[in-house]
């Protein structure tokens, strides 16, 4: 693609929390999120307000060329315009900062759906429910030893 000043790229290796800053993650550790992916940075950045985006597939970071992570083009002035960010850093800070809390809230109702149980029709469950019972294993499903007659 040509070159467009009025455009900003961002990679979702930006936010990643596993990096460190030397190896490019470019926001701080309150705003960076486990395992990036492009769907959710799309996501984060149209929370935030931004409106004027462009994801772009498969293409790599120079510095990463192994792997295909895809880039977000951000309109530098669309975002002064719509979340009043100046630079690339505060449009950074601020999309990690709502992925963040998002990938927090999806946890949270993640581990309140565990929580709950499995459902009655659930063989798996079932299964388990029926061999964390104490008890010999004739009861549990088990095999149980049978004698020879002469």
């Amino acid at each position: 693609m040509e070159h467009n000043p009025d455009r900003i790229s961002v990679w979702p290796g930006y936010f990643n929390a596993k990096t460190s800053r030397r190896s490019g993650r470019r926001v701080p550790k309150d705003a960076s999120v486990l395992k990036p992916d492009l769907e959710g940075l799309y996501l984060a950045a149209r929370k935030v307000g931004l409106k004027k985006i462009k994801r772009e597939e498969g293409t790599s970071h120079p510095r990463r060329p192994y792997g295909k992570e895809g880039r977000l083009w951000v309109s530098s002035s669309g975002a002064k315009q719509s979340i009043g960010a100046n630079s690339k850093e505060e449009v950074m800070q601020l999309i990690g900062g709502v992925w963040r809390q998002m990938q927090k809230d999806r946890r949270a109702s993640e581990q309140e759906q565990q929580a709950a149980g499995p459902k009655t029709g659930d063989r798996r469950a079932r299964s388990q429910r029926k061999s964390g019972s104490k008890g010999n294993k004739a009861q549990s499903g088990g095999f149980r030893k049978r004698g020879f007659k002469k």
